[in-house]
This record gives structure tokens, C-alpha cells and sequence, in this order.
């Protein structure tokens, strides 16, 4: 690591052949579905702390703003937006997890991409999965839709993933994964698609289709209960909500008839 990189290891950085999950809180994020989809693998297993990711050159902190703490003692901290990387070890599989969760920087993404390429490298990444989540025109009723792309053609093939026919602005997933093949790292990209018109977060029903991908492509065992209670609770929620407005439930009924009559 050279000496201004804006990466910091915590020893020891062992993880045995890790497949990297990154979720960004931001344009990527719709409904906070794959920053939850991540904080839950942080709430559910034993994660030690792998590295940290300065993001003093990355972020604007008027956007972004510091938190102010308090310790158990009294005493005030600062705590900054940096990005956190954790290793998760398995006691089944033969590999184990990184999970990285942050803010989608606002400056310098060529630097920022290079730091993480430089943390995949050091960790000797088998896999990068990026998880992200749109807005769409989807019936809210219906189960949530996962679509993807991988730079790994037996990937491709085994999951069934057709090339994205998408052109216009990106975030920092789009560009990472870009990234990311250039530097040839395999690369699964993962995105939920949400209704537009559901204003509700987190959306913990999207969250749990991520991770019930991400287990299914990995293998990995995942302990989805506590998701999948939030995701009821939200899944009722939202019928309650639609069901109270009468417009909203007329649009989504409008959406129903042009799904059925194609």
C-alpha cells in the first residue's frame, strides 16, 4: 500500500478467497434497498473490521455531513463518512465474505475506483458482487424483480443474465463495474427493480430479494428471518397505504391492465 493511499487495513487481512458485496448510499440506492440488503449481513453475522476508506478527497462534507457522538462516557466524537469494509468468516464454505458499505462519493471517482481495486487486490477478491436498486414502473404486488450483469462469462451463463441495453447517466456502480473489468476482477452486478410510487423506506422487501440473489449465486447461507418479518410488515404497509388513496390505487390498477393485456 503506498504511503497516500486513502486506505488503512486493520490486521490481520486473511479473508480465504472472498467474494466482496458493495452497496453505496445514494443515486444507486433506491428505497435504501442496497445499503439495508448490506447492513443486514453486518447485523446477522460476526464481522470483524477489515479496512477503512478515507473519504476526505471524495466527499463534499455539506452533502455529507459528519456525525456528532456522544461515549459512553460523555465525551463528544466525530464520527466521519468514511467507507467500512468487513470480513465475514464462514464455518460451511471455503470462502468467506467482505462487505463494504458507504456514501456514493461526489468527487474524484477515477481515485476512488483505484482505491478499491487496490483493496480487492490486497484481499485477493473471487468475486465482486455490487448491489443497487431503481425506480420503475413495477406493480408493487408482484414479487421484487433482481436483474444483472456479470464481466464473468460462465457467471453469465449460469444465471441466465442478458447484456443491459441502458445509455445515459450512471453512478458509482455502473462506473466501478467498468472499472473493475478493466483491472480484471470478476463482477456481478445486481439491481432491484422498485415501484416508483411507493415514497416508504427502507424498502425491506426489495432488500431481501438482493440477498436471496446474492445467496443463491454464492451458495453463501444467509439468516434472512429478521428481513423477511420487516418485509412483511412492509409489504402490509404499503396495501394499507395504496388501498387508502384512491388515485394511487387507480394508477397501480392502470399499471395492472397494461401488464395483463401484453
Amino acid at each position: 500500500m503506498s504511503a497516500a493511499s486513502p486506505l488503512r487495513f486493520h490486521p490481520p487481512v486473511d479473508p480465504r478467497e472472498p467474494v466482496v458485496i458493495l452497496a453505496y448510499a445514494g443515486w444507486n440506492d433506491a428505497g435504501e434497498a442496497a445499503t439495508t440488503a448490506a447492513a443486514h449481513l453486518l447485523e446477522t453475522f460476526s464481522a470483524r473490521k477489515l479496512a477503512t476508506l478515507s473519504m476526505e478527497d471524495f466527499v463534499d462534507y455539506t452533502v455529507v455531513r459528519p456525525h456528532v457522538r456522544l461515549s459512553e462516557a460523555g465525551a463528544r466524537q466525530i464520527r466521519w463518512p468514511d467507507q467500512e469494509f468487513f470480513a465475514i468468516r464462514s464455518e460451511t464454505s471455503d470462502f468467506d465474505l467482505v462487505v463494504g458499505l458507504g456514501v456514493e462519493p461526489h468527487l474524484r471517482w477515477r481515485g476512488f475506483s483505484a482505491a478499491i481495486v487496490e483493496l480487492l487486490e490486497r484481499v485477493d477478491a473471487k468475486l465482486v458482487i455490487l448491489l443497487g436498486a431503481f425506480l420503475d414502473e413495477v406493480i408493487y404486488s408482484q414479487p421484487i424483480q433482481v436483474i444483472g450483469g456479470s464481466t464473468d462469462a460462465a457467471l453469465v451463463e449460469r444465471l441466465g443474465l442478458a447484456a443491459s441495453s441502458y445509455e445515459g447517466p450512471t453512478g458509482i456502480v455502473g462506473v466501478l463495474g467498468d472499472e473493475l473489468q478493466t483491472a480484471g476482477v470478476p463482477t456481478l452486478s445486481l439491481w432491484a427493480r422498485l415501484p416508483h410510487y411507493v415514497q416508504e423506506q427502507p424498502n425491506t422487501r426489495a432488500a431481501l430479494a438482493l440477498l436471496q440473489r446474492v445467496e443463491a449465486v454464492t451458495g453463501f447461507p444467509l439468516d434472512k428471518s429478521a428481513l423477511e418479518t420487516a418485509a412483511a410488515t412492509f409489504d402490509q404497509e404499503v396495501s394499507e397505504a395504496i388501498a387508502a388513496d384512491p388515485q394511487l390505487a387507480a394508477y397501480v390498477r392502470e399499471l395492472k391492465r397494461r401488464a395483463f393485456s401484453q
